[in-house]
């Protein structure tokens, strides 16, 4: 059921409380963050408003941030710096805690996948494809964020999370950037090593940028790690290329130190796949934010 969202807003501290608020959205002043509280959720999401911004002015692209599973909004706000590049670029970020409570944080509600504590998700848990798209729709109806202009970005279980929006709900984004997480789809319960192309059939080209650490050993490139993680990445980028019907042949060459790409060309409605893996990189932010702010500005969304 779709949460009233903008009935339902409302600040708690975050540090200090911003010392005003967008009227129409009730956004933070422009340049602070503050948590947003949905009544009866039981959670909130964390939301920073850029500097510069103005009530009442343009609508601004609108960013999700999801937290790895286990974590916080506020703490991946904190670790991946994107609030930096929100106030440099001029977009609203959103950070959400996840719908399932695992230890000290929580884990993203994506069905038939398990999370890290190896349960599938339960009937009674937030569906948080709907609390996502209630939150975008907030700041859409609102008139502070500009409804083509939606992206997500996740670690790790919020790739996981980024991945799945992508699937299912590519009538809202634009574009999205899973970073240690990229999947497209579940796999196959009968082989875990390959997807099953049934459970991811979004209903336009995605763009899909992915961010990986070659020494990853949470989520390895070669994948191996059940249901959560079976498949491996370079499988998840193949079959986003299918999607997206990207003919021109993958390439693959460095793009900075350390750092190689893997591309996928000439794909549908201008859409792409691409994949940028650290040699040195574990599993973390291992992210350009600057390149995944300009990959997401090349995109948008027509027909909101």
């Amino acid at each position: 059921m779709r949460i009233p969202i903008l009935a339902a807003l409302a600040f708690a501290a975050f540090g200090a409380f911003p010392s005003a608020a967008s009227a129409r959205c009730l956004l933070p002043a422009a340049g602070e963050t503050a948590r947003v509280d949905i009544a009866g959720a039981g959670t909130g999401a964390i939301v920073h408003t850029p500097r510069g911004y103005r009530d009442g002015g343009t609508p601004v692209p609108l960013v999700f941030l999801l937290h790895g599973s286990g974590g916080t909004g506020a703490a991946m706000l904190r670790d991946s710096k994107l609030a930096e590049t929100s106030d440099a670029q001029g977009f609203i970020l959103l950070a959400p805690d996840a719908g399932i409570k695992l230890g000290a944080g929580f884990a993203w509600n994506i069905p038939g996948v398990p999370t890290v504590a190896g349960e599938l998700p339960s009937p009674q848990d937030r569906d948080d494809v709907a609390f996502i798209g209630a939150l975008a729709d907030a700041l859409v109806q609102g008139g502070c964020a500009d409804g083509e202009r939606q992206y997500v970005t996740g670690l790790s279980g919020g790739g996981r999370m980024a991945s799945w929006l992508g699937c299912v709900a590519s009538d809202r984004f634009a574009a999205i950037a899973p970073v240690v997480g990229l999947r497209a789809g579940r796999a196959k319960p009968e082989d875990e090593s390959a997807v099953d192309p049934e459970t991811c059939q979004p209903n336009r080209a995605m763009p899909v940028m992915a961010f990986a650490g070659l020494k990853d050993n949470t989520n390895p490139l070669a994948g191996g790690q059940g249901m959560r993680w079976g498949y491996s990445m370079h499988a998840a980028e193949q079959r986003w290329a299918q999607l997206n019907r990207c003919m021109a042949s993958p390439t693959t060459g460095w793009v900075a130190r350390g750092i190689y790409e893997e591309r996928y060309g000439d794909c549908a409605d201008g859409s792409e796949v691409a994949a940028r893996i650290d040699v040195n990189g574990a599993h973390s932010w291992v992210v350009d934010n600057d390149a995944m702010w300009t990959f997401f500005a090349r995109h948008r969304r027509s027909g909101n």
